[in-house]
């Protein structure tokens, strides 16, 4: 029974797999997107391998709770979708506020090159709250904020201990 069990699991997590890939596919393979593995993002991690993280958790919590797990996984690929390099952007405007104004402008480069659904909007412009001004109204918004900053501190994390043993 339990090699039948085993079998079982790998099976289940290869279609969850197949299906987080399916919710992605357009976006993960879009030009504006592929430009975010140019930018850093936290410790050695490009903004685009951030992205994924954070659409692969979002996509899992979401199925597990029985909530949109494909709008998730679609936000969490676009919710950084900023370009440009963060850690310089300031030196070279003058804006000293990325943690505040790059939600909006993910929105805004999201919906330029993708239709989202009013959920995938939500979760984007929303997910740097209690930064942003108004909190999440939908479950899945409330998902991505706790991803993001679960992956964000994972990542940044993972960057100091590479310098430290590095």
């Amino acid at each position: 029974m339990a090699v039948r069990e085993q079998k079982e699991k790998v099976i289940f997590r290869k279609r969850q797999k197949e299906d987080f890939y399916r919710a992605v596919r357009e976006i993960a393979h879009h030009p504006a997107v592929l430009e975010m593995k140019k930018y850093p993002q936290h410790g050695r991690t490009s903004c685009y391998s951030h992205c994924l993280r954070v659409a692969y958790y979002n996509y899992r919590i979401c199925r597990l709770l029985g909530l949109d797990a494909r709008s998730a996984a679609r936000a969490g690929m676009l919710h950084d979708l900023f370009l440009y390099d963060w850690h310089q952007y300031a030196r070279r405007t003058g804006k000293h506020f990325h943690g505040l104004t790059h939600p909006a402008e993910a929105l805004k480069n999201a919906r330029r090159y993708f239709r989202l659904n009013p959920l995938e909007q939500e979760m984007i412009v929303k997910h740097m709250w209690p930064l942003t001004l108004f909190p999440p109204m939908r479950r899945e918004a409330w998902i991505i904020c706790l991803t993001d900053k679960y992956c964000s501190t994972c990542e940044t994390m993972a960057g100091i201990k590479a310098r430290l043993l590095g």
